[in-house]
């Protein structure tokens, strides 16, 4: 059994975009500048953005955090938008989500310059990803994407179950697994809440991608021997013996399942470190290509 660890490829990936950066230093460019926006006090979202914050400066990026009040309107976040869209010294920027009730998150994420979008939520770049065209592709996706391919592991004619449909996540991967390339190549089935005799599907997969956040729903008696285990899920359980009260768990019920895994990912250290490692690459792609136009 081979742990895919993310947290590990996620810091080689960060010292590989360091050593660019350092570079275009050298050459007297602009180096890549990522902003996010945050609405609020949501204590996951303040963790987020401080981790992403944190990565830029390891990595020699430049950035910006603008952090509104609860109580900012839509049309004060949209201006913000605006604002980000025309300014030629941000490469790139997320909003992050979850946004008040209040504001509209289709409408904000509808305003984000397709361009700036490093997060990868865009329709235009969501229909791009599809078409198979040079896009940003959303960074949870893409860091599983990334683990797939640093660790070699086979996809091709594989038979691969996701198992959620979000557009962050599910979807995405349902798309990828599916195109041609390495990785890639494999027989896709997406389910979801509504997919009956789930266990049917996983103990036929050769590869299951579970972003249900549900945790520890999928057991050992629902995989087969050799299977390759990406678990997205992230969830806090209660657990009175931790020092927080609680412990994170992901959607695998890792000790069962580990034992007939041939891949697996663990939670943490997983896939988590990956996205905010991808978000990174695509601030740089984004860079690249505003350098070119």
């Amino acid at each position: 059994m081979t742990i895919l660890d993310g947290k590990k490829t996620s810091n080689d990936i960060k010292d590989e975009i360091a050593a660019e950066v350092a570079a275009m230093k050298e050459r007297g460019e602009k180096v890549p500048h990522l902003a996010a926006v945050l609405v609020g006090n949501d204590g996951a979202s303040l963790t987020y953005v401080g981790s992403k914050v944190k990565a830029c400066e390891r990595i020699g990026f430049e950035s910006t955090l603008l952090h509104l009040s609860e109580d900012t309107t839509e049309g004060q976040l949209l201006a913000k938008i605006t604002d980000l869209n025309m300014n030629d010294n941000i490469d790139g920027y997320i909003v992050q989500l979850p946004l008040p009730k209040h504001i509209d998150e289709q409408k904000v994420l509808l305003a984000v310059d397709p361009d700036k979008d490093v997060d990868g939520f865009h329709p235009v770049n969501f229909g791009k990803m599809a078409q198979d065209m040079p896009v940003f592709i959303p960074a949870t996706p893409f860091g599983i994407m990334e683990l797939l391919k640093r660790y070699n592991v086979p996809t091709e004619g594989k038979n691969c179950v996701v198992i959620g449909r979000s557009h962050i996540v599910g979807r995405p991967m349902s798309i990828l697994m599916s195109q041609k390339g390495n990785p890639g190549n494999s027989t896709v089935t997406l389910a979801h809440s509504r997919t009956k005799d789930l266990e049917k599907f996983t103990r036929e997969a050769d590869i299951i991608i579970t972003a249900l956040g549900v945790p520890e729903f999928l057991k050992a008696d629902m995989v087969k021997d050799g299977v390759t285990i990406i678990d997205v899920g992230i969830t806090r359980v209660a657990d009175s013996s931790r020092p927080r009260g609680y412990r994170i768990a992901g959607d695998v019920d890792y000790d069962e399942v580990s034992a007939k895994a041939g891949f697996i990912t663990p939670v943490p250290g997983g896939v988590g470190p990956m996205t905010i490692a991808m978000l990174l690459k695509n601030t740089l792609l984004a860079r690249k290509r505003n350098r070119e136009a």
